[in-house]
């Protein structure tokens, strides 16, 4: 997509959902949203790398979310809830986002997912949205025999566009974020957060709440979503699919932009054994616009259905 297309288009997502699309610098701070009480809250064995934060609730088998690119585990909060009802959930907050703080550890894919490894119980199932699902593969390669389940949501195996994969984002417009990020790192996430919703059936309410979580947990670091744009702009994982173990879902959604549906179709296709679920007039955050739907697809892999 061209990058002044895609500004021109997140300017108008952004004043249709409510939300300024630039903030003036000479504007008060806007006023926080009042943190929430987390069913349970807890942290790593002493001695760990870094601790991270994770919100816990429910009981059974353990199953752990991994969110995207500038947000933080509070954005599952509906589909986490759900999980509950039948297992022990984790939403953390990746290093940087949300309430965990950054680590220099976390600057690369292999890094990100050794500490946030030792932040999850001794097995578990995955669900990993979009960057997540990059950390969530890699973690199921790198320790097969701690990932119970692996469901990728809105995931590219590689998100940039390349000579021999044309399912990904434009390199000019993540180097246009990367050069951006430092100077208004806000209106950059914004932005993005409106080209996950374009073209979807429910575009301006699944907008309006990934804004609303932005603030909730606090502001990302700089340095960690400078990060991930780097393992976006040039992480490549297909060589390391068949090495995956654990039985995998990918969702797409119809309309995303960001990991196109032939993107998760060929995940799928790499991975041993994986199903792939395409959901309709969906875009990159089915779990918000198509709840449901998805929720149904989840509860089939974990053996819930």
């Amino acid at each position: 997509m061209n990058p002044r297309n895609f500004s021109e288009s997140a300017a108008r997502l952004a004043t249709a959902a409510g939300v300024p699309h630039h903030r003036d610098p000479d504007a008060p701070d806007p006023p926080k949203h009042p943190a929430r009480r987390p069913p349970d809250l807890r942290r790593p064995a002493p001695g760990a790398a870094v601790s991270l934060y994770r919100e816990t609730q429910g009981e059974g088998p353990d199953v752990a979310l991994l969110h995207g690119w500038g947000l933080h585990g509070g954005v599952f909060g509906a589909l986490a809830r759900s999980l509950a009802a039948r297992h022990r959930v984790h939403a953390l907050d990746l290093p940087g986002h949300g309430r965990s703080p950054w680590a220099k550890g976390a600057a690369d894919l292999e890094g990100l997912a050794r500490l946030v490894a030792e932040c999850l119980p001794e097995r578990c199932s995955l669900v990993g949205w979009s960057l997540g699902g990059l950390v969530a593969v890699r973690l199921a390669t790198l320790y097969p025999e701690r990932v119970t389940h692996l469901a990728l949501i809105a995931a590219s195996p590689c998100s940039h566009v390349r000579r021999d994969w044309p399912h990904g984002i434009d390199p000019a417009l993540l180097a246009g974020m990367a050069s951006r990020l430092a100077r208004d790192w806000r209106g950059t996430v914004q932005d993005f957060l409106a080209l996950e919703v374009r073209g979807e059936e429910h575009a301006l309410a699944t907008l309006r709440e990934l804004k609303q979580q932005l603030a909730e947990h606090g502001a990302p670091s700089t340095a960690a979503l400078a990060a991930g744009l780097e393992i976006l702009r040039h992480v490549d994982l297909r060589a390391e699919l068949a090495r995956v173990r654990a039985p995998t879902l990918a969702i797409a959604g119809e309309y995303d932009r960001l990991a196109p549906p032939a993107a998760v179709e060929a995940l799928a296709a790499l991975v041993p054994g994986a199903r792939y679920a395409l959901v309709r007039r969906a875009a990159h955050a089915p779990f918000l616009s198509h709840r449901a739907e998805v929720e149904a697809l989840l509860a089939a892999l974990l053996g819930d259905a």
